[in-house]
């Protein structure tokens, strides 16, 4: 589990096809201090598995699955990518519980300046349209941002300096691709939902209803 809190900003030192996977060479500092085979790692939100790991460079595999549902496949040498390494069990809970399992691909579709922060608007695919809320959260890249303003193809985030220097995105340019991954909780709750649809059963919310479910 991740919070979509960035530990720092990788390169991409090597991409290469072997064995009917593709394998990433990614180069970091922080992140990569402490890390051993078998460890995961989340690279631009993507929880991805540590292959190799000597000194400051670390590699991951990417099946094909990754490589379509995912930006990972346009990545070359000299790309930046996001990095934050699983939290601890006792860590503080700064973002959102992010998982790695990205959900669609989205567009950059603005970027601007106003007063010292930075407005982004993203487009999203169609399937995501009930798991996005206004002042919900939402990982970009692995960013974990807050919903600013909604609509029917595309969202907006408000983007702090320290957000915008420290990862990925003071680099983004208008038409690429990021990654998103909803909130989980959201999940959940629309999947519950479509469930008592498909049954006939209905539930009304009311305070006893709340109080049964632990609410109240």
């Amino acid at each position: 589990m991740f919070t979509g809190l960035i530990e720092e900003v990788g390169v991409v030192q090597q991409v290469r096809r072997a064995g009917g996977v593709t394998r990433l060479a990614i180069r970091g500092k922080d992140a990569v201090t402490d890390l051993s085979i078998g460890d995961s790692i989340a690279v631009d939100g993507t929880c991805l598995t540590v292959t190799t790991a000597e000194h400051d460079v670390f590699e991951v595999e990417l099946s094909d699955e990754t490589l379509v549902r995912t930006t990972l496949g346009g990545l070359g040498p000299a790309d930046q990518v996001n990095l934050e390494r699983p939290c601890r069990a006792t860590d503080r809970l700064g973002g959102h519980i992010v998982t790695g399992h990205i959900d669609g691909v989205g567009t950059l579709l603005e970027t601007r300046e106003s007063g010292g922060t930075w407005w982004f608007s993203f487009s999203y695919p169609e399937p995501l349209r009930p798991l996005l809320v206004e002042k919900g959260s939402v990982a970009v890249d692995g960013i974990s941002l807050t919903v600013a303003s909604l609509g029917d193809v595309s969202f907006g985030v408000a983007i702090i300096p320290h957000t915008y220097r420290h990862t990925t995105l003071g680099s983004k340019q208008v038409g690429q691709r990021v990654n998103l991954e909803t909130d989980l909780l959201g999940k959940y709750v629309i999947r519950y939902l479509e469930g008592l649809q498909a049954s006939g059963r209905k539930v009304v919310l009311t305070q006893s209803v709340l109080r049964e479910w632990g609410y109240v």
